[in-house]
């Protein structure tokens, strides 16, 4: 039997069983979407790993042994960082938290005393806020709960840097049997791309810390190594991480003196030019150009879907989807030629 629209009943009977299957995964996607989105954050460390264990590679490493020396590598250079500085970083954190309580309170003391009537109440950040201040403050008070979660983001990444190939075998292999080369070729791709914001993202978190910690020590702040750990580690998140860094930093120093605050100010600037104009300019040479617009977009569309965990790996997923829809979309469905990232200029001439 045949319905007007020209298919049998068991044609009909199966297209609507993959429309109520396709809804029923779509469904399972949104309500495991913080699962995927660690899923995602264990692909990135695991591309760490593996970009760490290449160097090691080189020196005839087998494979296993390689990514061995990667893990411990990570691992040891935080145990000796923490065996230095541990101390004086805790100390001056905990100088820290204590400080810009009552920094907020002496500055909102000094400002009232001039009367002009402002409710710096709308202001604070431990009150209501909307929009991207409400994600930033999210996203602070959830980073002290996120150990067992990020724990977990780690052993995965162990797991998937122990044999990357498995896994992409595996979700090749969802796909029909005719798409899996372009596919496998996506997936290679992005994992470059990946790998080469990785290393771009690592080296200027290092160098604004460095100049930001050298800044704040030059001027007078305290606990300046604590503030620079700070800044170094915010940088990962796009917009908003510079400016959280630069407010705690700030408020401290209007608690001490007006005149340091405007100097504090000027550092912070003064570093964000040095990584807009120089660093970031240098780097991107050989990482991934993201264009200004989609990072920012993206950044408060995973906080506003994922929340603390999405604002952390926003740039990095934007990096991901910007490859596929280049090589997917743009080279494959619409066959127009555009520069993938990471890729080998004879593959591009070619595309």
């Amino acid at each position: 039997m045949e319905s007007r629209t020209g298919l049998s009943e068991a044609q009909f009977v199966r297209r609507v069983l993959i429309i109520i299957g396709l809804v029923a995964l779509a469904l399972l996607a949104w309500s495991l979407r913080t699962v995927l989105l660690m899923v995602f954050g264990a692909i990135v460390v695991a591309t760490l790993f593996r970009a760490l264990s290449a160097q090691f590679e080189k020196l005839r490493l087998p494979s296993g042994a390689a990514l061995a020396m990667s893990v411990l590598t990570v691992f040891g250079v935080v145990g000796v960082s923490v065996a230095l500085f541990g101390a004086q970083v805790a100390e001056q954190t905990e100088s820290l938290t204590q400080a810009v309580p009552k920094a907020w309170e002496t500055l909102r003391g000094r400002i009232e005393g001039f009367g002009l009537g402002i409710d710096l109440d709308q202001l604070n950040p431990a009150g209501k806020a909307s929009g991207l201040a409400s994600t930033a403050g999210n996203f602070l008070m959830s980073v002290g709960s996120g150990l067992a979660d990020a724990l977990l983001i780690i052993v995965g990444g162990i797991f998937i840097a122990a044999s990357p190939r498995f896994y992409r075998v595996g979700a090749v292999k969802l796909v029909p049997e005719h798409r899996r080369h372009l596919i496998w070729t996506a997936l290679e791709d992005s994992g470059k791309a990946l790998q080469l914001w990785l290393k771009a993202q690592l080296l200027t978190m290092l160098l604004v810390g460095i100049v930001t910690g050298l800044g704040l020590w030059l001027i007078g702040i305290p606990s300046w190594l604590a503030l620079a750990l700070l800044a170094a580690l915010l940088e990962f998140v796009p917009y908003v991480g510079p400016v959280l860094a630069a407010i705690a930093a700030v408020l401290i120093a209007a608690a001490i003196d007006p005149q340091l605050a405007l100097w504090t100010v000027g550092v912070y600037l003064v570093v964000q030019q040095i990584e807009g104009n120089l660093l970031q300019p240098l780097l991107q040479q050989w990482a991934v150009d993201l264009p200004g617009a989609v990072l920012l977009f993206s950044l408060l569309a995973c906080g506003t879907l994922f929340g603390a965990l999405g604002v952390i790996f926003a740039a990095p997923l934007t990096v991901v989807i910007y490859v596929l829809v280049k090589r997917l979309y743009v080279r494959e469905a619409l066959e127009t030629a555009t520069p993938i990232p990471g890729e080998d200029k004879g593959d591009e001439a070619r595309a």
